[in-house]
């Protein structure tokens, strides 16, 4: 188990809380990040592979995605240490809310992440009893079921069409690769369609379908409906092994699935011009660098997928509302956000001679610093005392 205190840093976590529970199994942790913006605000996911130092570099993301698009909420993760597919799902879901009601909503709201739907949150309501105690609910509860609706994956396709302009590049007939066919990933194959570019790959566990001439998008996603995951063996083209639509040839490149699948050796054999990242931490800094040598345009984790944070803070602002948010204005919004960081983002890093990752945090930082700075939070420690941040 990682050491909680060398997690640590002049950031955060200010608040780390894990919780067990002997009659379900249930273990979990919540990291609260950095609150100098506001309250903690973060998605919730369920794996069995949840740990306490990958909750912590998440928090430490949403941190810098709040700051990123100039919102005041504070970064904050939740883990649940289960398998989403278990019978006793709800069970520990409830017993994991319910040991954490004591920061449950008033220092945490929970939203949706890995593993978790629009029932949980109307789960995690129900069982404190509080409609502010989670966002991203049914449409019939009165919520923003930004999954449902696909907003960060249409925020991602955003940033690809900004991204591409930025380059002088159309995004209409630009050939993209999709990794990972969930909630983030079929939005985003969807909005790009309808920007006219061609969908060449998409993947899931099954495996990675491509066709250089274009998928049928529009069938993929009935596909999806019906079967999931496996939409891609329904479809009945070419299938290849997980992980090689990250070196399909292609112009954009769309990491949609989870953290950590581009490492220093795969970034070396990406074939796309631009890299949008619709994960939470698919690369790596030594990959990140090896991407930047060798000219490739990567529009971060903190602004590409950022849609979904905005659409949180409409859902934030409404929770207690009789009436829902509109989802037109939510679009309208995560469209402008996204476009703008983007070309500023792209723009610092070209100013600055760093990468988009490193350029993009620095932004982040100095709105976080600044308000730190003025409720008094700040002391700048000595290079020594300092440990690597869990990003």
């Amino acid at each position: 188990m990682s050491d909680v205190l060398a997690l640590m840093d002049e950031w955060g976590p200010e608040r780390v809380v894990c919780v067990s529970d002997a009659r379900t199994g249930m273990r979990g942790v919540l990291v609260i990040d950095n609150t100098a913006r506001g309250m903690g605000k973060g998605g919730m996911r369920m794996s069995p592979s949840v740990t306490v130092a990958e909750v912590a570099r998440l928090a430490r993301v949403m941190t810098y995605k709040w700051a990123g698009v100039d919102l005041f909420f504070g970064g904050a993760k939740a883990g649940i240490a289960a398998d989403p597919g278990s019978p006793d799902r709800e069970a520990v879901l409830r017993a994991f809310v319910r040991a954490l009601s004591q920061e449950i909503p008033h220092r945490y709201v929970a939203g949706l992440d890995m593993g978790l739907s629009e029932r949980d949150a109307a789960i995690v309501q129900d069982e404190l009893d509080d409609r502010g105690a989670a966002v991203g609910t049914p449409h019939v509860l009165g919520g923003m079921p930004y999954d449902e609706l696909g907003v960060t994956g249409f925020g991602v396709a955003e940033a690809a069409d900004a991204a591409a302009r930025h380059a002088g590049m159309s995004l209409r007939g630009a050939r993209v690769a999709v990794q990972g066919f969930g909630a983030v990933g079929h939005a985003a194959a969807r909005r790009l369609h309808e920007l006219g570019a061609a969908v060449v790959a998409v993947s899931t566990v099954h495996g990675a379908l491509h066709d250089p001439d274009g998928l049928d998008v529009g069938r993929l996603l009935a596909l999806r409906a019906e079967a999931g995951d496996a939409a891609v063996r329904e479809y009945g083209g070419r299938l290849l092994a997980p992980g090689a639509e990250l070196s399909v040839p292609a112009d954009v490149l769309v990491p949609a699935a989870t953290q950590d699948v581009i490492d220093e050796r795969a970034a070396a054999d990406v074939r796309a011009a631009i890299v949008v990242e619709g994960a939470n931490l698919p690369t790596g800094r030594e990959a990140q660098r090896v991407l930047a040598e060798r000219g490739v345009t990567v529009v971060p984790d903190l602004v590409a997928n950022a849609g979904g944070v905005v659409a949180a803070g409409f859902a934030m602002d409404a929770r207690y509302s009789a009436f829902r948010p509109d989802p037109d204005a939510v679009f309208a919004a995560v469209s402008a956000k996204m476009r703008d960081n983007t070309a500023r983002v792209l723009d610092a890093a070209r100013a600055q001679g760093a990468t988009t990752h490193e350029a993009a945090v620095a932004l982040a930082q100095e709105r976080v610093r600044a308000a730190m700075e003025l409720k008094g939070r700040w002391r700048r420690r000595p290079r020594s005392e300092r440990p690597g941040p869990p990003r």
